[in-house]
């Protein structure tokens, strides 16, 4: 699992996150939720209404009911986990929070905390109902596609919390990515750090961040290299786009900046931190390893023919610390989510059944999802086939199992739509490319897990080998029924969001 926290905190104040209402904050104000700084604690030091801490304090409650705070995200994003800081909150923590979370639009709203207490928006959960730890760091990975603006911290009953980090990526604005130049990689743009060689004084996320540095410690930074070598960074960009002018700040280090540089590009989606860096994937030099100065920003508009990319590896020789890294380009292609949304929520009911239908051969769940629409975006309805699809039984897994052809087959035993059969066909391209060895293996092995589970063996076949499928075949078929079953509704849970992305393309 990806290390959430060396992504960046969207509530970051720095990124413009602020704090917009809270019920209580007798002790200690709200606003310390998302101050920079590590939390302290200073012996002695009181105010006029107690203890002074360095956090968000409620009062003790003596009726029924919760504290809580709601929060504006610096940066609108997904968020992949959080940090709930109780650091010195011993016998003053909260017992329990949860975290709660909306997309409210357009930022500075008129009226915004009026809109944000009406029972009009829609809150979703982000984080259930929680125990904490006193005096500690609270680590919560989050699992949730949504983007979201706005969150809604509670504590149970009350008490005190440090710090709040939201950590996750940006999304990007569509219209204004769209106008011109940006900075590809920035963490405004959505940019993010996949892995690094060494990050032993400074975090590499901070390459990405829109305001200059203050210090040192606020660039990236590797430890003294005493061997062969040197260090990397391989970075994401926020959307695939072609660099046309480099930008490299060595701010504030003079005696440790790294003696040359050199960058990469590669065009690579649906990819892991291990395939980035397996030698069998392509990287095409986008800037050639070039001398650098201490304390300086470097400028670079001699590149190579740069192409249209998904991420950079910047090295640096052999070590030291940068504390800047902008690619400005523009952007390959941008997709208006609204757009993209709009084809399905514009179609009529007879239209959008049979659309769903193509997607998930389950009637019921094609009837819930339409009972949810019109949806404001491609993530909530992405959201809403997962949880409804899970939520199903076992008869109508069983009803969309019967919509797809045995792999290296092309007739399914329910009948498919000429575009569920065109997706059929593409997604089992590599099968079908097969040989005829293999081809027999596949349909002995078809008809033995048939007759054992009593439908199609289901994988999500897209960018798989026809040896890797027929490896997931003969593996599963020593499996136990329930277990079985479970995997291939996962299976089918992934080719339905891959599919619904497709029936929203242009």
């Amino acid at each position: 699992m990806k290390d959430f926290t060396k992504l960046a905190d969207l509530a970051s104040e720095r990124l413009g996150g602020r704090v917009v209402d809270a019920n209580d904050d007798f002790f200690a104000p709200k606003e310390n939720l998302l101050k920079e700084s590590k939390p302290v604690f200073i012996q002695g030091k009181y105010t006029a209404r107690g203890k002074w801490m360095d956090g968000w304090e409620t009062r003790r409650r003596r009726t029924p009911g919760h504290d809580w705070c709601i929060i504006r995200l610096g940066l609108p994003g997904i968020i992949c986990g959080i940090v709930v800081d109780t650091s010195f909150f011993t016998g003053n923590f909260p017992e329990r929070f949860s975290l709660e979370g909306c997309d409210l639009g357009e930022r500075n709203q008129k009226g915004e905390k009026k809109k944000l207490q009406s029972a009009k928006i829609s809150w979703v959960q982000i984080v259930p109902e929680t125990a904490l730890q006193g005096g500690s760091q609270n680590l919560f990975s989050v699992k949730n596609e949504s983007c979201f603006t706005h969150l809604r911290l509670k504590i149970f009953p009350d008490g005190g919390v440090a710090r709040l980090r939201v950590h996750g990526e940006a999304v990007p604005n569509a219209k204004l990515i769209s106008r011109g130049e940006i900075d590809l990689v920035g963490v405004k743009n959505g940019g993010s750090v996949v892995v690094s060689s060494d990050q032993f004084y400074g975090e590499p996320r901070n390459l990405l961040m829109p305001y200059r540095a203050k210090n040192m410690g606020d660039g990236w930074e590797t430890k003294r290299r005493r061997g062969p070598g040197h260090d990397w960074v391989i970075l994401k960009l926020g959307v695939p786009g072609t660099t046309r002018r480099v930008e490299l700040d060595t701010a504030h280090f003079k005696g440790n900046f790294p003696e040359s540089c050199s960058l990469e590009t590669c065009f690579a989606k649906d990819v892991t931190s291990a395939d980035l860096r397996s030698e069998s994937q392509p990287w095409t030099e986008l800037l050639p390893r070039t001398q650098l100065k201490g304390n300086f920003r470097h400028v670079f508009r001699d590149l190579q023919d740069s192409q249209a990319a998904t991420h950079v590896r910047f090295h640096i020789y052999p070590d030291g610390g940068v504390s800047r890294l902008r690619l400005f380009g523009r952007a390959e292609s941008v997709v208006d989510e609204s757009a993209q949304i709009d084809r399905l929520n514009r179609l009529s009911r007879t239209q959008a059944r049979k659309a769903l239908l193509d997607c998930c051969g389950s009637h019921r769940w094609a009837e819930r999802i339409m009972k949810l629409m019109p949806f404001a975006s491609l993530a909530g309805l992405l959201q809403a086939a997962d949880e409804l699809w899970k939520q199903l039984d076992r008869e109508d897994w069983m009803e969309a199992f019967q919509h797809h052809p045995p792999i290296g087959g092309k007739r399914a035993k329910e009948k498919q739509s000429s575009t569920a059969k065109k997706w059929s066909t593409g997604e089992q391209s590599a099968s079908q490319k097969a040989s005829a060895e293999v081809l027999a293996a596949l349909a002995a092995e078809n008809q033995a897990y048939a007759e054992k589970f009593g439908y199609v063996f289901l994988i999500c076949a897209t960018g798989k080998t026809s040896e890797e499928i027929l490896q997931s075949l003969r593996k599963r078929i020593s499996n136990q029924p329930e277990t079985e079953m479970n995997i291939a509704a996962e299976e089918q849970r992934k080719i339905t969001r891959l599919r619904l992305e497709k029936l929203l393309k242009p």
